[in-house]
């Protein structure tokens, strides 16, 4: 609040200096150089009262969340040009009594208030005194919709249940076969018992993939996704998970690998590199139809300029296009968020946000778009080189 209370008050002396609001004799002082500041610039609403309690600058953000035209709150009182109340009903000026109470206050902390009409905003407080324990020379307030933190939590809460939701089918499976062999043992074939715990393995793989896909969330929303770079041969890791799926039951002319030679050297996290390629391919293989097809080849990134031996913005460019009916246009820019899906064929919805948020923390990129068979395409680019600590 501190940076916000002085830009107001910069701000208001500016103003006071127009005749725009109640001036003071003593608030016409010229600001230093650079630092007069219209409140009506700032992005948060601003609501100053002088010593007397009367509203002395209403910036346009506050008008916009109050509703409330300046003109209509300039000169009255803190309390009438601004009627807040808690959640619980009550008033809250009466309750925080900022021009009397303890002199050695100097403000109030944000917290959700309402307006007239039960609408939620959040308010913090700045009391502004002459010296420590001297009167109140202003009360500087600070006003916020509500809307951002409300998507957040919607956010958080859909993650919450789309999470409950997923480790509720496995847990409830592995319960009660487990439960079921502990009481009955001896009444299952070695047929039945072996099927039973193929059933527990794979639903505890299924929990054990949405708690890893649930910590990469977090590390990437915090910035503390950690990439151990090694050597890399793309090439053979997209092999691998061809080969992985033909030994599932998948017919091998579904799927067609075109490397362009000679690649670059790619510097990457192994791990991190096959969990992209699995979910890129698995959505193609689950959600595509016909021939999935894989182009690996050497690229130039259009971001940045090569350096003069040209090989500053060399990337490795990797496109995973299958010929099935591909994504809506309006869904396009939806791709890469939380629980997108592209059909209603299972799936937390998560995948792709953290192959987004993988790739860029390897300051790769991720496009979508429609490949030539009609179906979808995605292209991922990843910067190719020694990392520079290596050199």
């Amino acid at each position: 609040m501190s940076v916000g209370t002085g830009g107001a008050q910069s701000a208001l002396r500016a103003r006071d200096a127009r005749g725009t609001s109640a001036s003071r004799p003593d608030d016409t002082t010229a600001p230093g150089p650079g630092l007069g500041i219209d409140p009506d610039d700032l992005p948060d609403g601003i609501v100053v009262a002088d010593e007397s309690g009367r509203v002395v600058c209403f910036n346009a953000a506050a008008a916009r969340i109050t509703a409330v035209p300046a003109a209509e709150a300039l000169g009255r009182r803190l309390e009438a040009a601004l009627p807040l109340e808690d959640l619980e009903g009550r008033r809250w000026w009466q309750l925080t009594d900022p021009y009397g109470g303890l002199a050695i206050r100097n403000g109030q902390p944000e917290r959700n208030l309402l307006l007239p009409g039960g609408r939620e905003i959040l308010v913090s407080a700045r009391y502004v005194r002459t010296h420590p324990t001297g009167p109140v020379r202003r009360v500087v307030v600070c006003l916020r919709d509500t809307e951002a933190r409300r998507r957040t939590e919607r956010s958080h809460a859909e993650l919450i249940a789309t999470v409950a939701h997923e480790l509720r089918s496995p847990l409830t499976s592995v319960k009660g076969f487990t439960a079921t062999l502990l009481a009955k043992w001896e009444r299952f074939t070695d047929d039945q018992k072996k099927l039973m715990l193929e059933t527990v393995d794979a639903d505890a793989n299924r929990v054990t993939r949405l708690i890893a896909e649930l910590l990469d969330i977090s590390r990437i929303d915090s910035g503390r996704l950690e990439v151990r770079r090694q050597p890399v041969d793309i090439g053979a890791a997209v092999g691998r998970h061809i080969q992985a799926y033909v030994a599932s039951g998948q017919p091998a002319d579904r799927f067609l690998l075109r490397i362009e030679q000679p690649l670059p050297g790619l510097w990457a996290d192994p791990d991190k590199i096959d969990q992209v390629l699995s979910n890129l391919i698995e959505n193609a293989v689950r959600h595509g139809e016909g021939t999935v097809t894989i182009d690996v080849a050497p690229s130039t990134s259009p971001r940045e300029r090569p350096d003069e031996e040209g090989t500053a913005n060399a990337v490795t460019s990797v496109t995973v296009s299958d010929e099935g009916t591909g994504i809506p246009e309006e869904s396009m820019n939806r791709v890469f968020t939380r629980f997108w899906r592209g059909s209603k064929r299972g799936g937390t919805g998560l995948g792709l946000y953290i192959v987004k948020g993988i790739v860029e923390a390897h300051g790769g990129t991720i496009t979508v778009g429609r490949a030539p068979g009609g179906g979808a395409e995605f292209r991922f680019t990843l910067p190719v080189g020694t990392p520079a600590y290596l050199l």
